[in-house]
């Protein structure tokens, strides 16, 4: 495994925030890896790993996974938190400028910064996420948050992970599902393997109307200018085929990968995605 120091850093409501910290040079951008709704910063392993040396490599655990603090409130469980938190990161570090990695919730975070923190951009992929979210999918989501768990082995784990995601990776072996529940479960003091994120995730998810959307597209657009990689899984219930068309009709600055036999979302370890990610950040080294 690549060597990387364990950083933290402070909400604005007093959480201390982990961040895995791979290092890099600093005539780049530093690639910053925001992992989806119930990941954690294990999730960008296999990315870190093989970029770290190359680039500096920022990968995050937002608020409420991994070794980052629970919220007091459950209700700041939404995007524009996690947005004011990844602004409290950037005030601490003052990074040169940043290329982020963001996979589904991540994409959201990223396609916010270009509100608040363009100046920081120097491009963004976005793995698995658009600005319209297809229903159904956010449903399938909705369905499992803050209900995984708790099993008594890894394998145990694993098999669970297994039941609920062979849609979204049908070529996975028994290896694979093992590193997944690995990367997104931790052994509790109890004995017991647990989901590493606080359930109480799923507290936005119940308040009234929560269903519905946010119109995404302006902040879509205020990345303009930047170079833009979208990858989308062949079967993802996230990411609709015509919701890739109007991004990519955005302009030539967006690019857009399709990964074969995987729904939401990729893990970045296939061969496309990394080819895609190697494109992309070719793109900002020019």
């Amino acid at each position: 495994m690549a060597a990387y120091e364990d950083r933290y850093y402070w909400s604005h409501d007093g959480l201390r925030l982990h961040f895995r910290d791979y290092a890099g040079p600093a005539d780049k951008p530093t690639v910053l890896c925001i992992p989806g709704l119930t990941r954690n910063a294990r999730d960008y392993e296999g990315v870190a790993e093989r970029l770290a040396g190359q680039w500096r490599v920022w990968c995050l655990d937002l608020r409420g996974r991994g070794d980052s603090a629970y919220a007091k409130d459950p209700l700041t469980y939404v995007p524009l938190t996690y947005l004011r938190d990844v602004e409290a990161l950037i005030a601490q570090e003052q990074p040169r400028k940043l290329a982020v990695i963001g996979t589904s919730l991540g994409g959201i975070i990223a396609m916010l910064m270009g509100g608040t923190q363009k100046q920081y951009l120097a491009g963004v992929l976005m793995n698995d996420i658009g600005p319209d979210i297809d229903p159904e999918g956010l449903e399938r989501i909705r369905g499992y948050v803050g209900k995984m768990g708790p099993w008594p082995t890894w394998m145990h784990a694993a098999w669970a992970i297994r039941d609920l995601n062979v849609d979204i990776y049908p070529h996975y072996s028994m290896d694979d599902w093992l590193r997944m529940a690995k990367r997104t479960c931790y052994l509790h003091p109890n004995g017991r393997i647990v989901a590493d994120y606080d359930p109480n995730l799923a507290a936005p998810f119940k308040l009234p109307n929560s269903n519905a959307g946010v119109d995404l597209w302006p902040a879509f657009d205020a990345l303009a200018g930047l170079p833009i990689t979208v990858l989308r899984g062949a079967t993802s219930d996230i990411l609709s085929p015509r919701t890739v068309e109007r991004m990519a009709a955005r302009g030539p600055h967006v690019t857009v990968v399709t990964v074969p036999g995987v729904g939401h979302a990729p893990s970045l370890e296939e061969p496309e995605s990394v080819a895609a990610i190697d494109a992309f950040l070719g793109r900002l080294s020019e």
